[in-house]
């Protein structure tokens, strides 16, 4: 008798613990009407890629929220992985293998930040395209800075002023190789590159580039209000819903 193998699954991780320090309760805190983690939520399931959309938390109220909003919350976070310390990849290598253990085969997994309220479903899946085209073991969400990193200056300790790298003072703009950064949005990868920690910022790794309209870091109050200005301006102009 020949068995069929159990299906490979897809699943989405979206890590959201309780104990936010520079906005209390940062992963629930309401964004525009809705608590911002929603947001993840709801573009994952728009997306189509996923078998399971998983928020990986420490919190009953996250876990009350997430699941409101369409995500599954099927165990709690260690505290080990629920301080200032645990690293993204250990928070979603956690996941994969408690999905495996509960007799589950993964196989490509996204990790999906809680405060990405610009993320969009169609990002996600045409990311998910490129990580199978390239066959790459990871591929996330970059964008361009906007100044050209090469003619950064530092402050000295007498308060003046150097340049990192003086010999680009006289070098055009344009002529400066452009420069990208994370932007902390969305990690696709093959379980097993998370299992095994590969990192993330290397070779191994696809870039998918996002405009700079969409991206904004959500790290203080400073943050939250410019990116709540930004989505209301975008959502004027008809780029957001």
């Amino acid at each position: 008798m020949v068995f069929a193998r159990e299906k490979s699954l897809n699943i989405c991780i979206i890590p959201a613990r309780g104990g936010s320090k520079r906005i209390p309760r940062k992963n629930i805190k309401e964004f525009n009407g809705k608590p911002i983690i929603a947001y993840s939520i709801e573009a994952a399931l728009e997306s189509g890629c996923f078998d399971q959309v998983i928020v990986s938390t420490d919190d009953s109220e996250i876990s009350e929220i997430a699941i409101k909003y369409g995500a599954t919350v099927p165990f709690v976070r260690p505290d080990k992985l629920s301080d200032d310390y645990a690293s993204t990849i250990s928070v979603v290598k956690h996941a994969v293998e408690w999905m495996e253990v509960n007799n589950n085969l993964i196989d490509n997994v996204c990790c999906l930040y809680a405060t990405a309220p610009f993320v969009q479903s169609q990002a996600i899946y045409s990311a998910f395209q490129q990580l199978k085209k390239t066959k790459s073991s990871y591929c996330f969400s970059v964008t361009s800075f906007t100044f050209p990193i090469q003619r950064a200056i530092k402050l000295t300790a007498e308060n003046r002023i150097n340049m990192f790298n003086p010999e680009n003072f006289e070098i055009r703009s344009q002529d400066l190789e452009d420069a990208y950064h994370d932007a902390g949005q969305f990690y696709w990868g093959k379980a097993k590159a998370f299992k095994d920690e590969l990192p993330m910022f290397s070779k191994v790794a696809t870039p998918f580039i996002l405009p700079r309209y969409l991206v904004q870091d959500i790290d203080t109050m400073e943050d939250w209000v410019r990116a709540e200005a930004m989505y209301k301006a975008l959502q004027e102009t008809f780029i957001l819903s």
